[in-house]
């Protein structure tokens, strides 16, 4: 059972990472918009029967598992809708409020047009405003996530100053000292990365250097004051590399070095032996054999793999993980110490924490599809700024820079340097002292 479980959850995941690009890039900006609506709609329609109707019913069993098995239908079929509904006109230019509400009307036939036919008041109001919630929600999920990731340091450098005064704790001393010796180094590499990239001007290296600075110095005065230690400085300085790093790259080759890629010389020799050319050559000859329909269905796959853009995924993946650590150390730092880390949060806590975070457990799923939307037109937005992706501003969308990314990395070092003015050097804690040390 929890084997079809993770592989639910993957083939969940799959779907709605491969999906709302393509919609976006097929279909333009209001198709992705309407799209991703529609699905978070679904997704929490399905979490409020999983809420409305008891545990041990077998009607709310019945229902959910046929809502579950359908799931893996509607998903497509939502997407072929807002293909065929929403793809890219010429009337994209005005804002949503001017499209409904002015009074050039003449190419409706009648008021019902207006108000459910295509580009009406209920499309437009729609789509118009869970483009607003995600463009506000932005800040949200970028300060959340810095701070969520502090929660994340923070519980980790607990945990390893509990193992370096347990028992071998001199084996653990040097085993975290080797560890965070190698995240410092893999974050220097990232930086000296960063300076190669063309596009850091002079106001950005300035940042860059302040930044640098701050970490540096947060991170010394942790360890010297023994309100921190290495493994949780080196994990803060790699959280804001990796910020400074997501702000100036998509995590793709420069044109330049792809060019000298295409125009290096092909070698003398083949690359395989000649067994296993010949055999990748009659493999290839019978799958040109195979139906058109099979070329197809390949044809989208790579066609869907290639709109997904790595820096989006990188920053999707670290998101929702240091999110779903969060909920599992909130709790536990509250009421029942390591032993909550075990526990997936439910309704059925006796803490009001643990009860909010079951909560939102069940809509996980249009949070996690806002949270990917919302990255997608960050992405779009930042793109666009730098010149190349014109689209998105031609179909209504606003240019936008990577002010939160730099407002979140202010504030998580702004949080940490007041975690460390408050915080005692005793070695209990809140998260290790339920645990027994004999």
């Amino acid at each position: 059972m929890f084997v079809f479980r993770v592989l639910a959850a993957f083939l969940f995941l799959f779907y709605i990472v491969f999906t709302i690009p393509l919609a976006f890039d097929v279909g333009g900006r209001e198709c992705g918009l309407a799209f991703s609506l529609s699905l978070a709609i679904f997704y929490f329609c399905f979490s409020i029967l999983r809420l409305a109707t008891p545990s041990s019913s077998r009607f709310r069993y019945t229902l959910v598992t046929l809502v579950g098995w359908l799931q893996w239908f509607v998903i497509p079929a939502l997407m072929i809708w807002s293909l065929n509904k929403f793809s890219v006109d010429s009337d994209n230019s005005r804002g949503w409020v001017e499209r409904t509400f002015s009074y050039k009307r003449a190419e409706y036939a009648s008021i019902n047009e207006w108000l459910f036919g295509r580009g009406g008041l209920l499309q437009s109001v729609s789509i118009g405003s869970w483009d607003v919630l995600l463009r506000y929600s932005t800040p949200l999920f970028q300060l959340g996530e810095g701070f969520c990731s502090l929660l994340v340091i923070q519980a980790a450098g607990q945990i390893t100053r509990y193992l370096v005064n347990g028992d071998r704790g001199d084996t653990w001393m040097i085993g975290l000292l080797m560890l965070a010796a190698s995240i410092m180094s893999s974050s220097v590499y990232f930086l000296w990365r960063i300076t190669t990239f063309p596009d850091i001007g002079n106001v950005d290296a300035i940042l860059i250097g302040v930044a640098i600075t701050c970490v540096i110095f947060l991170g010394a005065w942790g360890i010297g004051s023994g309100r921190g230690n290495p493994v949780e400085s080196s994990l803060l300085f790699a959280y804001i590399t990796l910020c400074i790093y997501q702000i100036f790259t998509d995590y793709q080759p420069n044109p330049s070095s792809q060019a000298a890629s295409a125009a290096a010389a092909q070698p003398d020799f083949p690359p395989l032996p000649p067994i296993i050319m010949a055999s990748y050559s009659t493999i290839m000859h019978a799958l040109s054999t195979l139906p058109s329909t099979v070329h197809s269905a390949f044809n989208f796959f790579v066609a869907a793999i290639i709109t997904i853009t790595p820096s989006v995924i990188i920053s999707l993946a670290y998101r929702v993980s240091v999110m779903y650590a969060s909920a599992r150390i909130i709790p536990a730092v509250r009421e029942s110490g390591a032993r909550g880390l075990s526990q997936e949060p439910s309704l059925e806590d006796s803490d009001g924490v643990g009860q909010a975070f079951g909560l939102l457990s069940y809509f996980s799923p249009s949070i996690l599809i806002a949270v990917y939307t919302s990255l997608l037109m960050q992405h779009f937005a930042s793109a666009s700024a730098d010149g190349p992706d014109e689209w998105w501003t031609s179909q209504g969308g606003d240019t936008g820079g990577n002010v939160w990314r730099w407002a979140n990395l202010a504030c998580t070092m702004g949080l940490y340097t007041v975690e460390l003015y408050l915080g005692k050097g005793d070695d209990d804690s809140s998260l290790t002292g339920h645990w027994k040390m004999d």
